[in-house]
């Protein structure tokens, strides 16, 4: 089972991270992807698939003041 920002997320074994975000709406331009407690590089988003017991923390940036 995968774990996406601490929820079991069923059918994405075999996915790439840029098909997962594609299908969930996330923009990379605005997000920065953890996989197994590292920064994964924008560039390898394309060529990385999620696998069973990865843990995935899809982090956005927040604008305030």
């Amino acid at each position: 089972m995968v774990k996406i920002n601490g929820k079991e997320a069923a059918d994405v074994c075999g996915m790439t991270v840029s098909q997962y975000l594609s299908a969930n709406y996330y923009n990379p331009k605005h997000i920065v992807v953890e996989l197994n407690e590292e920064i994964l590089p924008k560039t390898e988003y394309d060529s990385t698939a999620i696998a069973d017991g990865d843990v995935v923390e899809i982090l956005s940036f927040m604008g305030g003041g």
